[in-house]
């Protein structure tokens, strides 16, 4: 009796533990299931965030082509009275880069660079910053990176216009500002002649002190400063390859 009672009590656990393990094998065929469905809907879409691998194909459709343009965000305060020369700077992403097939990399990737040179508004009138683009950090590893800054978007003490060769240039000062300064300096130049109580000495005092006011305030700029968070638009000099080396 007590065997009988035994072999079904076991018989009781083996059915229990047959219909866990087919239970856990239904989940786990579902999550594929669902996996697998993720990645069609993803094929589907065209798109697929990059990985590092090459999955078989050519490294040419994971290229980011020279010309493509983004937003990054600054995330440190930068000021043309205080940077150095090879001061390292660091930007975000604010916008997926994509390369063919729908291959991208999404938006927050942080790239790393260097300031290759830096004049100050005392220097020559106006301010002027030069940056590098070092490298873009991945989740699979970093990557070389050239590009160029295009623009400050929303910044108007940056001078408008195409920068050149990516130099970020403040304003220098206004033509009103000039001319304030010119009548400014024409009232104090006249003041000596008018105390000589000399007509031809504070005419030419007067225009002396124009001159000199005008060209000083024309001349002059104020510093460059580009506040952290503050964004920059891009532009690819070379192909950026969504792939490890």
């Amino acid at each position: 009796m007590k065997a009988k009672r035994w072999w079904a009590g076991m018989s009781v656990i083996g059915t229990a533990g047959l219909m866990l393990r087919t239970l856990a094998l239904g989940q786990e065929l579902q999550g594929q299931e669902l996996s697998q469905q993720e990645t069609r809907e993803a094929s589907h879409r065209g798109t697929r965030i990059a990985d590092g691998a090459r999955h078989g194909l050519p490294v040419e459709v994971y290229a980011v082509v020279p010309g493509t343009r983004f937003l990054v965000s600054l995330q440190q305060d930068m000021n043309t009275k205080v940077l150095r020369m090879n001061q390292e700077f660091r930007v975000r992403t604010l916008e997926p880069l994509e390369a063919g097939s729908g291959i991208y990399l999404p938006a927050g990737a942080e790239i790393r660079g260097h300031v290759s040179r830096v004049e100050s508004a005392g220097m020559t009138g106006r301010a002027k910053i030069w940056l590098t683009f070092d490298e873009i950090r991945t989740k699979f590893g970093k990557r070389p990176i050239v590009a160029e800054v295009m623009s400050v978007p929303g910044d108007h003490s940056i001078k408008s216009g195409p920068m050149q060769e990516g130099v970020i240039e403040g304003r220098g000062g206004t033509q009103k500002d000039a001319v304030q300064a010119a009548a400014a300096g024409a009232a104090m130049g006249a003041i000596q002649g008018v105390k000589a109580k000399n007509k031809k000495e504070a005419a030419e005092g007067a225009a002396m002190g124009a001159l000199e006011a005008y060209l000083i305030e024309a001349g002059r700029g104020q510093e460059l400063e580009l506040p952290k968070g503050a964004k920059l638009e891009l532009e690819l000099e070379r192909a950026l390859y969504l792939v490890k080396e």
